[in-house]
């Protein structure tokens, strides 16, 4: 007999491997080799067939690639003007090089040290980077990956400033201690040439002048540098004669200093928010000095002093006055105004207001050469977490659209997905609506930073990802190139109603703040359906259309409650838990309810909603369109628990989601609940533990209070706002304060109100997209978390946490695959239910549709994250699915309306066969059945010591594997073997 076994081709990235142990004949962990049978394999559980393998151990060397978003707490900016390029340095030594869309490029010091200042050596692919360990270090562009080719350590003075003029060999470095050194940008070691700041200064001068803060040669003549120091004091040496040939002094420390194109003028910014413009025939004191800010004086006395200017540029233009272009400068009085730039040009004087201070700005020229008119024409502007370009030459100042994908954590991202092989129309038909959104203002020029070059290559296919962020919001991206490209934005939050000042408490009292934040995405690429679970308790059912409608929002309300209590003092069961066909299509309107019922005494609440939905007609444009709404209801006074698990069949026209109380599953065709039950409802007679009844609580309000939907505030540690979501913490607790569950799932810095949990399961067709958070890595998961199922006794009630349309067998004497939903819980059990669809297509929306339990139970250890389905061959079975069509179409013909669905794998055109592979994956352990005979054929233990984040069966070069993210930080991959 052929053996078909689990065997580990890659273990994570990290140095060593997590040694799990073995026992009741399962394989080893995450550490171990060989992997051993887990049952006995019967006649009915026997693969007829060799199944081939192709997947090697090459196949998963695992490089980093790109990184998306904004470069993080980013400290230096700089520009060629010739290239075209940009440089961006960060506080944790990180660079990262853009050009045109496409050209994203980074690169990482070694040190970790703070980038303090970038310098492009122009046109010549290459940059110089000052660190804050004193070191510079020269990086070298012209190749793939860029590589620093020299450093230089300052041991003894701490580096201030550096410049290096246009076309020089030679690197001024301006230290701390006030001197000024120069280096060979070719060799990259120092001259020699040091000017020594008591050189520099008068003679007669005795207090020190402090550190070098610019740094700068003349327009005309190279061989003159200018010197800025801090106190106030400038010096204009002649490196030639190794002199000074003037000195300046002025009573206000001095920030940046700027030159007029024809080297005869400078301007300098000071820390009282004023402007000096110096004469070099007239150095005694400036021949011009302005406040722009500053509030003038009735008796003529110079303007109040104001808040200091940090940085200015004086760029000259040909035919128009210079534009003088500064950051701060602000009044005092008027401390809550947010960062600004200041635009002064001729006598208009224009202020553009920042959503985030100012870490600095470059002006864009014409030229690079020093000693021409400029001609500015854009001015780049590096906020702390954003990136903008302001167009000059228009007179509104508007600002470019950035293509750079670095506003993904506008809002906070809250859940990830991610697609590959997705059908070739998708992305140019969400750009093409995408387009039609997006905001109006930018300027119409060209995004001026446009260098590099960048190919797709030969081995493209489509790649999505989608964001859902914490204001609702849910963007879909194009990750088929390099770069990240925004297609579409959806804003799920139009759907409800905008709260008024003094209501929506019933919602404060659950989510404390982002009611909206989208917790969970379900999308079917082919009948571009697409699902959203959010935050507040509410499912969003959206269906994609070309054409713009004005339209109704159909709702419907679900109470989803388990009282395990019952069980002590049973009440009369007014709704059966799986109806009879007579009672399956109730009305739209008596499913709804009142959102204002109150069906208890006092304040107790009761079928009430967390949020409104519209009751108005609502314009929807072309894109993805509400379709149904579906909320969890308060019940009698505890308000409805977090959504943990979510699923959508386009061809059975369900969906399916459950949280810690029980399992919900609706009909968005005909807008019914077709099931609303408990989960230990679910097993009825199958349940495999006898649990214990536990006393009533003794208050419903504390637990509504303490642990019922734990607002999103919980979950965002200082101005990141990290959302880590986990079942076993959203499941029930029980009567005391701090139930075992919840110890399990907290980390040992948890008392700072930091959650460690794992992501929910995704859809993913060919690879395993995954976001590490590295801080605090070491300690995060250090506790390991022993198997729901010991907590039995302490825990009453038991989270859905994974579910799965698909064609199986249901029973063990079935003969042939049916429709059945797989539902997998929190303590490794697995439920399937038969779905009971109408024989034909044409009665779908007409006769109803049955969910009932099979009475099939699985077990596994440990919470249950994903299901996969294999043909006798070992082929992916694809998920049941409709074919996409316009659902606002103005074709009228029945033969265009009919419903065209796909059944099974479009790759297997032969018959599926008499039997079918489950492959079943929990935190802990993976196991493969045989079915219909239900036999458990191998069963491996992914990890002892921790456990699994996310888990997906996924095709690479045309064979199976599941990919696993462990909490420790490693990424599993186990194939299948024949021997």
């Amino acid at each position: 007999m052929k053996k078909f076994n689990f065997r580990k081709v890659l273990d994570g990235l990290t140095a060593a491997s997590p040694v799990g142990s073995s026992g009741g004949g399962s394989g080893s962990g995450a550490g171990g080799g060989s992997v051993h049978p887990g049952g006995t394999a019967g006649a009915a559980g026997t693969p007829r067939e060799e199944i081939q393998e192709t997947l090697t151990s090459d196949y998963f060397q695992i490089c980093k690639t790109v990184r998306h978003g904004f470069p993080y707490l980013p400290t230096a900016l700089a520009f060629d003007p010739v290239q075209k390029i940009l440089a961006i340095g960060t506080r944790t030594g990180a660079i990262r090089i853009l050009g045109r869309p496409g050209v994203d490029c980074y690169c990482q010091h070694e040190s970790g040290a703070a980038v303090l200042q970038l310098q492009f050596l122009i046109n010549e692919g290459a940059l110089v980077s000052a660190c804050a360990d004193d070191a510079l270090h020269l990086w070298n562009l012209r190749q793939k990956r860029p590589a620093i080719l020299h450093s230089l350590k300052f041991n003894r003075e701490r580096i201030t400033y550096c410049h290096l003029p246009f076309q020089s060999k030679w690197l001024y470095v301006g230290t701390e201690r006030g001197n000024t050194h120069i280096v060979n940008i070719e060799s990259f070691i120092l001259s020699g040439y040091v000017i020594m700041w008591n050189k520099a200064i008068e003679l007669s001068t005795k207090t020190h002048p402090g550190p070098v803060v610019h740094l700068s040669d003349s327009p005309r003549d190279e061989g003159k540098l200018l010197i800025g120091y801090e106190n106030g004091t400038i010096v204009f040496w002649d490196l030639r004669s190794k002199r000074a040939d003037l000195r300046a002094y002025y009573d206000e420390a001095i920030h940046s200093v700027a030159w007029h194109h024809e080297g005869k003028q400078f301007m300098c910014s000071h820390s009282d928010g004023s402007l000096t413009l110096w004469n070099l025939k007239s150095p005694n004191r400036p021949f011009q000095t302005t406040i722009p800010h500053g509030k003038v004086q009735r008796d003529g006395k110079k303007p109040e002093s104001c808040k200091p200017i940090l940085k200015v540029e004086y760029k000259t233009c040909k035919n128009s006055e210079p534009f003088v272009i500064f950051s701060g400068g602000l009044s005092y009085d008027k401390p809550c105004r947010r960062p600004s730039l200041t635009i002064m040009h001729g006598k208009a004087i224009t202020v553009l207001e920042m959503d985030h201070p100012i870490v600095d700005f470059l002006t864009l020229c014409e030229t690079p050469y020093p000693n021409e008119f400029q001609e500015p024409y854009a001015v780049v502007v590096l906020l702390e977490k954003d990136l903008i370009v302001v167009d000059l030459t228009q007179s509104n100042f508007p600002i470019f659209e950035n293509p750079y994908p670095i506003d993904i954590h506008e809002s906070p991202v809250t859940c990830t997905e991610y697609f590959a092989d997705c059908p070739p129309d998708l992305i140019p038909v969400l750009y093409s609506v995408g387009a039609k959104h997006k905001k109006q203002g930018y300027s119409n020029k060209e995004w001026p930073i446009s260098g590099g070059a960048w190919n797709l290559g030969a081995q493209t296919y489509p790649e999505i990802i989608i964001t859902g962020h914490a204001d609702g919001s849910v963007k879909f991206w194009d990750a088929s190139a390099i770069t990240l490209q925004m297609l579409y934005k959806l804003k799920t939050s139009k759907v409800f109603e905008k709260q008024k000042v003094g209501e929506g408490k019933a919602t404060a009292e659950i989510v404390e703040e982002d009611p909206f934040a989208v917790q969970m995405m379900y999308w079917c690429p082919e009948s571009r359906i697409f699902c959203v679970a959010g935050v507040s308790a509410y499912v969003i059912v959206y269906k994609f259309s070309k054409h713009e409608v004005n339209t109704e929002i159909a709702s419907l309300e679900v109470r989803l409650q388990c009282e395990v209590e019952d069980i002590i003092t049973p009440e009369p069961e007014t709704n059966p838990p799986f109806p009879d066909a007579s009672s399956q299509l109730p009305s739209l309107k008596s499913l709804s309810g009142s959102t204002n019922t109150v069906a208890c005494e006092g304040t107790m609440k009761d079928s009430i909603p967390c949020l409104s939905v519209k009751a108005r007609p609502v314009r929807m444009p072309p894109g993805y369109q509400a379709d149904l709404v579906i909320q969890l209801v308060w019940v009698d006074g505890e308000p409805p628990q977090q959504i943990t698990s979510l699923a959508v069949n386009s061809a059975y026209g369900l969906v399916a989601f459950g949280n810690c109380n029980g399992l919900a599953v609706v009909d968005f065709m005909q807008k019914t609940v077709l099931l609303s039950m408990g989960t230990l409802d679910l097993y009825g007679s199958s349940d495999p533990y006898q649990r214990q009844p536990r006393s009533p609580r003794k208050s419903r309000q504390f637990a509504a209070d303490n642990f019922c939907m734990r607002g999103l505030s919980n979950f965002y540690p200082d101005l990141t706002k990290r959302i880590r979501t986990s079942y076993q913490s959203l499941t029930e607790l029980s009567d005391s304060p701090v139930s075992l569950e919840l110890e399990r799932c907290k980390s040992p810095t948890s008392g700072k109100g930091d959650w460690l949990m794992p992501v929910p399961g995704a859809v993913i067709y060919a690879c395993l997209l995954v976001f590490v958070c590295a801080e605090n890595r070491e300690n995060s998961f250090s506790r390991s978390r022993s198997s729901s199922v010991s907590s039995i006794d302490r825990d009453s009630k038991e989270a859905i946490t994974a579910l799965y349309f698909m064609e199986s067998f249901a029973r063990k004497n079935d003969s042939a695959v049916s429709s059945c939903l797989w539902v997998g819980t929190g303590l490794g059990m697995v439920i399937i239910l038969s779905l009971n669809l109408p024989a034909s297509d044409d009665l779908r929306q007409s006769e109803p549709v049955m969910v009932s339990p099979s009475g099939t139970v699985l077990t596994l250890k440990g919470a249950v994250l994903t299901f996969a389905c294999l043909d006798c061959m070992g082929t992916l079975t694809h998920r049941p699915y409709e074919v996409w069509r316009d659902p606002h179409s103005a074709d009228d013909g029945d033969k265009t309306r009919k419903r065209k669905l796909v059944m099974h794998s479009p790759s297997s055109s032969q018959d599926m066969g008499d039997h079918q592979f489950a492959v079943i994956c929990s935190e802990k352990q993976a196991k493969v059945f045989s079915l219909p005979s239900q036999t458990c054929l191998y069963v491996h233990n992914i990890t002892e010591t921790s456990f699994l984040l996310r888990a997906d069966v996924v095709t690479l070069c045309n064979s199976v594997c599941l990919a696993c993210f462990c909490a420790n930080g490693h990424i599993m991959t186990l194939r299948y073997l024949s021997n």
